[in-house]
């Protein structure tokens, strides 16, 4: 099984380009289209849903490996300052990470964050907690 995360967003974002070799890809890599569909359903408020590629899901807690934790922040950051260059003042982006398959399960929590307005290492972001970031 792999770790996905998606984003939602109210607006239409553009994918990145296949020959890319940003940290973070916004395209699909390990999901197919009934776990975006079932993850729009059960877990965002927004119309426009989005896989992040980064080889591995973003996860930042205590339960995963320093390193895994380390890399998550890193690209948590990376997804911040690409979505910040798509969003308008008051607009906002959901992020949500599980494991492929378990789109539809209960949440673990629940977040709402500051975009460029929050300490990353003070962050605790497990999996199948939704994320709100507002601009």
């Amino acid at each position: 099984m792999s770790l996905a995360s998606y984003i939602g967003c109210n607006i239409e974002i553009p994918e990145t380009d296949e020959d890319s070799e940003d940290l973070i890809h916004i395209d699909n890599c390990f999901s197919e289209k009934y776990n975006r569909e079932a993850v729009k359903k059960h877990q965002f408020s927004t119309p426009f849903i989005y896989e992040v590629s980064t080889d591995w899901g973003i996860e930042i807690s205590a339960g995963i490996s320093r390193e895994t934790c380390m890399e998550s922040k890193v690209k948590l950051m990376r997804l911040c300052e690409i979505m910040e260059n798509h969003l308008s003042e008051g607009d906002f982006f959901e992020l949500y990470s599980c494991w492929i398959g378990e789109e539809d399960d209960d949440r673990a929590g629940e977040i709402t964050l500051q975009l460029g307005g929050f300490d990353v290492e003070q962050l605790e972001m497990p999996e199948k907690t939704l994320v709100r970031f507002v601009k």
